[in-house]
């Protein structure tokens, strides 16, 4: 290959990467990242509670879904080509549910930050080139009296 061809083919692979939809900015709370987010964004007592109970109800909401996706793969025919693309569309339809679900519980917690710990998410899925997750921050009272 020539150095001509190797350097448009990497400038049109910029270009394509660049060209595409931006992905959410998730924190992922149903996942392994709990401790993260608590250290990252220096949660208070009431947003660990928060994102612990949203983290259960999410693993209650995932682990439905996984049922229905493996009795869709165990029940439905996929003998032929017609019925493949069916249940292809239809395990579609399970994982975005799936998608769906965590993205909302990202949000529920995100809306209880502060406009600090907002400004930290912010500044964290753009250098990740991450579209965030839009919200209007808490306003908290200072729990430390004014000298």
């Amino acid at each position: 290959m020539s150095k001509l061809t190797s350097i448009l083919l990497t400038i049109v692979c910029c270009l394509f990467t660049f060209c595409m939809k931006a992905q959410d900015c998730t924190l992922d709370i149903g996942g392994e990242n709990s401790e993260a987010v608590m250290t990252i964004f220096q949660l208070n007592d009431t947003q660990q509670s928060t994102m612990e109970s949203l983290k259960g109800e999410l693993q209650i909401t995932t682990k439905g879904l996984e049922d229905e996706i493996q009795k869709l793969f165990d029940t439905h025919p996929q003998s032929t080509q017609e019925e493949l693309i069916t249940l292809s569309d239809k395990y579609k339809v399970l994982k975005q549910k799936m998608m769906n679900a965590s993205w909302e519980a990202d949000e529920q917690l995100l809306a209880t930050f502060n406009s600090k710990q907002y400004q930290r998410y912010l500044d964290l899925c753009k250098e990740a080139l991450r579209k965030p997750i839009k919200i209007i921050p808490v306003s908290y009272k200072d729990s430390i009296a004014p000298e």
